[in-house]
């Protein structure tokens, strides 16, 4: 990945995730349809995945605590779009309405993320060096340079990676590599250049960070 594709591709992340940062939402709102969903339309409680107040105990889902407003909302915008593909997500995120979606990005937002932690003493070094510099070698540019030196993302730009669950990390960055996930040009291009022992390393070490 050459550093004009990577800029292009930067600029394309930014622009997209952006272009959702106006979201605005009620987090009284977004708190009554998390905790109890909508059954008049067919809208699960989000709590029942993702956890209370957004802390998700199942490794497969992710935390969504402190997640950035923009982020969230473009996440169920390319979920109702089929932009992004997920066979469970999909049905609820077509039942959302865009102020939903707003509503329930500020109350995720402003919630605590409880923070996770790190397992494979062997590789959190190989992991650690990754996230901090990249793999020059393959041109993977490090991970804190756009989601921060804690995984704390930039809002409106990028996500808050820091304490999410290995497990997920794991299968989204595996899913970006193999094209299964398609709606970030740019990490499809960093992770199809990471082995699995790579993208397990540093998944490791970013579910750690706090």
């Amino acid at each position: 990945m050459n550093r004009a594709f990577f800029m292009k591709s930067l600029l394309a992340a930014l622009f997209a995730v952006s272009s959702f940062a106006n979201a605005a939402g009620d987090s009284a709102k977004g708190e009554a349809l998390y905790s109890a969903g909508d059954a008049a339309r067919n809208i699960p409680a989000c709590v029942a995945c993702h956890g209370a107040a957004g802390n998700s105990t199942i490794s497969q889902n992710p935390k969504l605590a402190a997640q950035h407003e923009a982020y969230i909302v473009k996440q169920l915008t390319n979920f109702k779009s089929g932009e992004r593909v997920n066979p469970v997500m999909a049905p609820i995120a077509k039942a959302l309405t865009d102020d939903d979606a707003k509503n329930l990005a500020a109350y995720l937002n402003a919630q605590k993320l409880k923070p996770g932690a790190a397992h494979n003493k062997d590789t959190i070094e190989f992991g650690k060096s990754i996230f901090r510099g990249g793999i020059a070698e393959k041109n993977v540019p490090a991970c804190a340079g756009c989601h921060g030196p804690t995984g704390a993302g930039i809002p409106a730009q990028f996500a808050r990676i820091g304490g999410q669950h290995y497990d997920y990390t794991v299968e989204q960055l595996t899913n970006f590599s193999t094209g299964a996930r398609k709606n970030n040009t740019m990490m499809q291009t960093i992770a199809h250049r990471m082995s699995i022992d790579e993208i397990q390393a540093v998944a490791d070490y970013v579910a750690g960070l706090q």
